[in-house]
């Protein structure tokens, strides 16, 4: 099949979304199949089937360029459409299916009005955007031939299928000579700095645990008021570079997530895969991915439950790897393909004429 991956997030950006495109991508490459990727241009440098389309500066979050609606007639020819995202590349996607008649298919990664309060700065207009977004997301969600998402429960008006982006099993796996030393405890996080990632549940859970190391890695806008706020035995990473992840996640004895706006929890499970429990927020995701045989659920913003939940991990010894392997990304990709399989074979107009 020839599949156009039409995505807002993309290198250089460093995001779920962003990895998710380019480990779906290798992997039906691998299986035969071209795969495009159309993303918002960057000073990222493209590589072969990758097409920039024009882009702006974002003033709210500077890792994501806003993307510009592009020609579709400028678009090699597709089998089949997969967007990954509600803005503009997004919708040049839908565009492009509907004027050349090939089927689409949508992949919910984020509940993007959960990030409205921390770029706005006002919980109130926050709460009347989100709602209208939702109603926008909504209706373009419904237009598809199929959505996906990672878990059932996405707060949309829509049945998805599921299918978990997939956790590279091949890849994270245990690995020794991490890069924290072993004279503490090493309580971790990696990911996204914004507000609903409530990293500062951790700083709260610092204090409460002086003797334990914590690192956490990441960027984003929230990071600095972090930084200042945290209590000496917190230290700041940058992102790494993927390759090296597996080492971090292998050094730390506990990886810590106080989310509520995770659709799967990637990081969470990839750590998982690389034999360290997980402590999480009882709260979707986690309350389906994360239990007794890969961590410990806390109930959230009560930081005895999470330090609770924390000397759980530190103290069992769990078979998290195994417990994870139902993610595995093979067996997403499998799925990913049966379902274009299905979407070719059922009945369409010609190639050039509209579906709807």
């Amino acid at each position: 099949m020839r599949i156009g991956f039409f995505t807002d997030s993309y290198f250089p950006g460093i995001d779920g979304v962003t990895y998710t495109v380019r480990a779906w991508r290798e992997r039906l490459e691998s299986d035969g199949h071209d795969v495009y990727v159309i993303y918002p241009a960057s000073d990222y440098e493209p590589g072969d089937r990758e097409i920039p389309v024009g882009s702006l500066p974002n003033p709210f979050y500077r890792q994501y360029p806003v993307p510009v609606y592009g020609r579709v007639s400028a678009l090699p020819a597709f089998d089949v459409v997969h967007c990954h995202g509600p803005a503009a590349t997004g919708l040049m996607g839908r565009r492009y299916a509907d004027t050349r008649g090939v089927p689409a298919v949508y992949t919910h990664h984020t509940p993007v009005e959960e990030y409205f309060a921390g770029g706005l700065g006002s919980e109130r207009l926050a709460a009347v955007l989100g709602r209208l977004y939702v109603a926008y997301e909504n209706r373009l969600l419904r237009s598809f031939d199929c959505v996906t998402a990672s878990t059932p429960r996405i707060r949309r008006r829509v049945d998805p299928r599921t299918l978990p982006v997939g956790v590279e099993l091949d890849t994270f796996r245990p690995r020794a000579g991490g890069p924290f030393g072993a004279d503490a405890p090493v309580v971790g996080y990696s990911g996204r700095m914004t507000e609903n990632k409530n990293v500062d549940e951790l700083l709260r859970l610092a204090e409460r645990m002086p003797r334990a190391r914590f690192h956490l890695v990441g960027e984003g806008p929230a990071r600095g008021s972090l930084e200042r706020a945290a209590p000496d035995n917190v230290a700041f990473h940058d992102f790494v570079p993927r390759e090296r992840l597996p080492a971090v996640y292998s050094a730390f004895d506990v990886f810590v997530t106080a989310s509520t706006c995770d659709t799967l929890g990637l990081s969470s499970l990839e750590a998982n895969a690389c034999g360290t429990p997980v402590a999480a927020a009882a709260v979707s995701p986690f309350d389906e991915t994360i239990g007794p045989d890969n961590g410990a659920l806390f109930e959230y913003r009560n930081v005895a439950d999470m330090r609770r939940a924390v000397v759980d991990c530190l103290e069992g010894d769990r078979p998290t790897r195994r417990a994870v392997e139902r993610f595995g990304i093979s067996e997403t990709i499998a799925e990913l393909e049966a379902i274009y399989d299905r979407l070719l074979a059922a009945e369409s107009p010609p190639r050039g004429s509209p579906r709807r």
